[in-house]
Parts: structure tokens; C-alpha cells; sequence
């Protein structure tokens, strides 16, 4: 009788899409590009010019496109055969004159200057270019996925009660600028908007706040995500030089929107709070209805 030798077939292996990363300033996308080394997953890194760390990046396939260059960055990603795409890192934005826009670009600019011209605006168009050519944009967090602050105190430092009404009117102030399209970080001290970004950054931000500190408890810097954002581009984010600095222009401690901001390294942004006396937190926002 003829014996039959059972048939199994093959564990199938998915390999996860080619991932590009659109790279500006700032420790992300090398945080991106180690991860899609440990999923064994193939990646292309199109490095923004005069933004991206270019050291950090240099392990991974890369090229260099000026901000620009729409046409150029597209083409880059086809021919590199990517499928997904994340945006990540800080873009400086020049001046129109100095950002040399191609062909592409150019038939964008009406779109632009149609809107409100903020980062956020921008960056919600630049996604729509890329849907259109055929890449599924992700968020940082659909690869990072433990990079979102979590609600509540991270360290051994607790905001008391006037720091939790700084945070409060913060958190008032914020989704105001937000709604306009204007920054994602508000510094308030014993109930003082002592400043608020716009397209100086962060660490600008802080270093002109020092200047105003009033007599008495330090300010509590917010960071929350603008009113209408795509989760998709520009998260809020803080990592170790934001403490860093927070510490230095004597604030107290750092809020950030609770699962709608970015830690970097939080084991590190833990540890240098702890030792600098402030408390990091993440908050939940009510927000109204989108």
C-alpha cells in the first residue's frame, strides 16, 4: 500500500512595504531607520537639505533634495521603489525665494498660498501630493509604536497646584494658536503667557522666555498638537535637549498632549528631569469635535 508523506507548506514571511523617510533635523529618523533594521524591513531615507543630520542617516540608503525640489523627492521615492513613507525630523523653512521650488512645487504654490500658509497647512498638502502619486503616508508611531507620551507624571516630580493651573492655561492658549495654524508650544509662569512659538522653535522659544521669568515658581512649557492636524506630520515633540533647556530658563516642568506628542529617548528625558528638579507629564486635552 503506497504511503503518502504529509505535505506542509511553508511559513509565509511578509516582508513590510519599502519604507521612505523623509528626513529633516533632529534624532527621529535615525530612531526610524535602527527600527526598520530590527523588522528587517528595506528603507529609503530622502534627506532634506541643510535639515538632516546627515551622519546619523548615513548607515541607510539615502539621497539629498532640497526643500523644494517636490518633483525631484517623488521621483527619488519611486525610483527607489518605496511604498510607504513617514515624515520626521524639524524643516527649517527658508524664505520662498530661498527654497529654489521646481516644476511641481511651483503648481503647488497657489494651493499653498490659498491656505493659511502655516506648517501645518503645508505639510497637510504635502501628504495629499504623495496619496496622489500612490504612497500610503504613516505616522511615526505606526513604527515607533512606544514613542507617544503616555497620560501622567513619568518621573519622581509631580506639578503642584499652581503648576497644574499654569498647565491649564496653557492648554487654553495652545489650542487658540492652534487653531490659527501658528505653534504647538506655550510657556506660562503663576498664570503669565511669558511666550508662545511660531516659526522660531522650541528651543528659541525657551531661550527668550529666561529673559521674562518672573520672581517666584518657574513656568511649565506645554506642547500640544495643533487643532485639526494630521497625527501623520509634525507631532509635537520633546527629547533630552528640550529638558535641557527647560531646565536652564527655569521652568518647573514640561506638559505635552498625553498619546498626541512625541518623547525621543524617554528613558534618557526621565532620567535628565529627575536630575534637573521638574516634572514631565502628559496631559489629556478636551478638545470639541473635529
Amino acid at each position: 500500500m503506497p504511503t503518502h508523506r504529509a505535505q506542509f507548506a511553508a511559513p509565509s514571511s511578509t516582508v513590510p512595504p519599502k519604507l521612505g523617510i523623509l528626513a529633516g533635523g533632529g534624532s527621529i529618523p535615525k530612531h526610524l531607520i535602527d527600527a526598520c533594521e530590527k523588522q528587517h524591513r528595506p528603507c529609503f531615507v530622502v534627506a532634506i537639505d541643510n535639515n538632516a543630520d546627515l551622519e546619523s542617516i548615513s548607515s541607510a540608503a539615502h539621497c539629498c533634495v532640497a526643500l523644494g525640489s517636490i518633483g525631484k523627492i517623488i521621483d527619488s521615492l519611486k525610483k527607489a521603489d518605496v511604498k510607504e513613507v513617514v515624515m520626521a525630523g524639524r524643516i527649517e523653512r527658508p524664505s520662498w525665494q530661498d527654497m529654489h521650488l521646481d516644476r511641481r512645487a511651483l503648481k503647488m504654490l497657489p494651493k499653498v498660498l490659498a491656505g493659511a500658509q502655516g506648517d501645518g497647512s503645508i505639510l497637510s498638502l504635502a501628504i495629499k501630493e504623495l496619496e496622489l502619486e500612490g504612497f500610503r503616508v504613516v505616522a511615526i508611531d505606526d513604527i515607533l509604536g512606544d514613542i507617544l507620551t503616555p497620560k501622567g507624571c513619568l518621573g519622581e516630580y509631580q506639578p503642584d497646584s499652581m503648576a497644574q493651573e499654569d498647565i491649564s492655561r496653557a492648554v487654553e492658549v495652545g489650542l487658540a494658536l492652534g487653531a490659527v495654524d501658528v505653534g504647538q508650544a506655550v510657556v506660562v509662569q503663576q498664570g503669565v503667557v511669558l511666550g508662545v512659538e511660531a516659526l522660531e522653535g522650541t528651543d528659541s522659544l525657551l531661550e527668550r522666555c529666561s529673559g521674562l521669568r518672573l520672581p517666584g515658581s518657574g513656568g511649565v512649557l506645554l506642547k500640544l498638537k495643533k487643532v485639526n492636524q494630521d497625527s501623520r506630520a509634525d507631532l509635537p515633540a520633546v527629547g533630552p535637549d528640550t529638558v535641557t533647556k527647560a531646565i536652564l530658563a527655569g521652568l518647573r516642568g514640561i506638559a505635552l498632549e498625553a498619546r498626541a506628542s512625541l518623547l525621543i529617548d524617554q528613558e534618557r528625558i526621565v532620567k535628565d528631569a529627575d536630575l534637573g528638579g521638574i516634572f514631565v507629564i502628559g496631559v489629556k486635552v478636551q478638545r470639541c469635535p473635529e
